[in-house]
């Protein structure tokens, strides 16, 4: 099997694994009880915390730990513009986020908040002059991603996050596909609010962070306990909160010994081979500000569901698009976005590396999938009406 789908999930790295059982087994005591076992838990959780924060350049009462990247995309949404709404109402966001993002907005608008959706280019690139432009008095928080998950596209998300701090409006970023990819220190980037999830860098599901930087007002999203300084009730999943920091330990050792680079080499050979084998196919996306791991394409005149089902049975797994939207009718909102048609964002066909990806399964890869585009589309031509 070539797994080539890592934006979607990546397979828990084996040290990960190691270091949550224990915390299943015998080190499974509540986190908020104050006997010895909840002790323990409690140390495990803070120790992470203190992980997440040497990984992101911030303090650890800055990390807040939540279900994933979804939770925290909401917490960041919800959360700032309910604190603020006596002072603004606006959001400014993309058309291009992730759903998480994207269906909050909407829920926020339904609220009575007005949310400006920035358009991208061709590229799928936001121009930081339209941000600059959409920013009204009544401004109170940016959210634009980092990474894109369907066509990899980089926003020039420093560069938002000056003009945001310029303009005293709060900025937060979808960091989901960028973090164990692109080095991510918040007091650079900037940025006042990070969302990340563990299932992203090898770590367990269900389980992810969101940055806040000390001082942003946030309104809690769920009604419970006092966990996470009062801002995510809950009882904390203390296994997969040391698994996520143990992730984070081996996404920092791969920065450190150039794995971006190595992926960005197989990347630009996976993609080179694609459009020499299939000269009308197309890489979407920005051609080189794009995720190191990540190769979009589309295939003129093709389905993209016939094309993964194909694939499948040769043991490649890609992916048309957002896992969440899997089994949908409808094509990529971000392929629509970038201005292709209904019919042309169909053939969409998506396939991101990950460390155990090797340049002999690129080559397979380039020497399986041309040959079928080209049967694929005889089939399709030749089908009775």
């Amino acid at each position: 099997m070539i797994y080539l789908d890592h934006a979607a999930t990546t397979q828990p790295a084996p040290e990960v694994v190691e270091a949550m059982l224990p915390y299943l087994r015998e080190h499974y005591g509540n986190a908020s009880s104050l006997y010895s076992l909840g002790r323990e838990s409690r140390r495990a959780v803070e120790n992470t915390r203190e992980l997440a924060a040497a990984f992101f350049g911030c303090r650890p009462q800055e990390i807040l730990f939540t279900s994933g990247g979804s939770e925290s995309d909401n917490l960041a949404l919800r959360g700032v513009l309910a604190a603020l709404r006596a002072r603004g109402d606006h959001l400014i966001t993309t058309e291009i986020e992730h759903h998480a993002v994207l269906h909050a907005a909407r829920a926020l608008e339904a609220q009575g908040f007005r949310v400006t959706y920035l358009p991208p280019d061709r590229q799928g690139r936001i121009a930081v002059e339209q941000v600059a432009e959409a920013i009204t008095k009544r401004t109170t928080l940016i959210s634009v991603m980092h990474g894109n998950n369907e066509v990899g596209s980089l926003q020039p998300v420093e560069a938002i996050g000056r003009l945001a701090r310029e303009r005293g409006v709060l900025f937060h970023t979808d960091a989901v596909q960028t973090v164990g990819h692109l080095p991510l220190a918040v007091r650079e980037l900037p940025c006042d609010l990070l969302s990340m999830s563990a299932h992203k860098i090898y770590g367990p599901k269900g389980v992810g962070l969101l940055y806040r930087k000390i001082g942003v007002p946030l309104v809690s999203q769920i009604a419970g306990g006092d966990q996470e300084f009062n801002q995510r009730a809950g009882t904390e999943n203390v296994p997969a909160i040391v698994g996520l920091g143990a992730a984070l330990e081996l996404a920092y050792q791969a920065l450190q010994t150039g794995e971006p680079e190595r992926l960005r080499s197989l990347r630009d050979r996976l993609a080179a081979g694609v459009l020499a084998g299939v000269p009308d196919a197309e890489l979407t996306g920005h051609p080189t500000e794009r995720l190191p791991n990540h190769a979009s394409f589309r295939f003129p005149h093709i389905e993209g569901e016939p094309l993964l089902l194909n694939l499948d049975m040769r043991g490649i797994l890609g992916s048309s698009g957002a896992a969440c939207a899997t089994g949908e009718i409808e094509p990529s909102h971000v392929l629509l976005a970038l201005g292709y048609t209904r019919q042309e964002a169909h053939g969409a066909l998506r396939l991101t590396l990950g460390r155990r990806n090797t340049e002999a399964e690129v080559d397979q890869v380039i020497a399986v999938l041309p040959p079928l585009v080209h049967s694929l589309r005889k089939l399709r031509t030749t089908a009775p009406a």
